[in-house]
């Protein structure tokens, strides 16, 4: 067998049909769209609209609720804090506050705050001072021998 002769099973491809070409093609004339009428008109997309029915999503109630105004935090793993202190790019015997870790460039910017996860290895003892921490972090960190100051709580 050479590439030249690979073909698909039979049946398993079928032609498309070519719309408004001529009597003879069977879709000729309107192409299939009937007479007259919005949809027989190009650009025509009505979504959602059941016939005056009232609609799917009109029948069904409403739910939840979107916080206008939510707090958006900086979020910082334990794991990256760990691997900055280890570079010296932070100073683990001073107090790190949420200015430290906006100055070693560990944080972008604070937002509403930092918040502290507990992703990766952490074993350094370390006085941490953000806005907020997840229960694990907080373990992990008291876990190393530190201690993690949370300002939301």
């Amino acid at each position: 067998m050479k590439l030249n002769e690979l073909r698909d099973n039979p049946g398993a491809t079928k032609k498309r049909m070519r719309v408004g070409r001529g009597p003879g093609s069977g879709k000729g004339k309107m192409g299939g769209r009937g007479i007259k009428g919005q949809k027989s008109r190009s650009g025509v997309a009505i979504n959602g609209y059941e016939g005056g029915q009232m609609p799917l999503y009109q029948r069904l109630p409403k739910r939840g609720f979107n916080v206008p105004n939510p707090k958006k935090y900086a979020v910082l793993n334990l794991g990256l804090l760990a691997k900055f202190i280890e570079a010296g790019k932070i100073d683990a015997s001073a107090p790190i506050t949420e200015d430290v870790l906006v100055e070693s460039g560990l944080v972008r910017r604070k937002l509403d705050g930092i918040r502290i996860l507990a992703k990766g290895d952490f074993n350094t003892k370390v006085e941490l001072d953000v806005t907020g921490a997840s229960k694990s972090a907080v373990e992990a960190v008291e876990k190393a021998g530190g201690s993690l100051k949370v300002k939301g709580a």
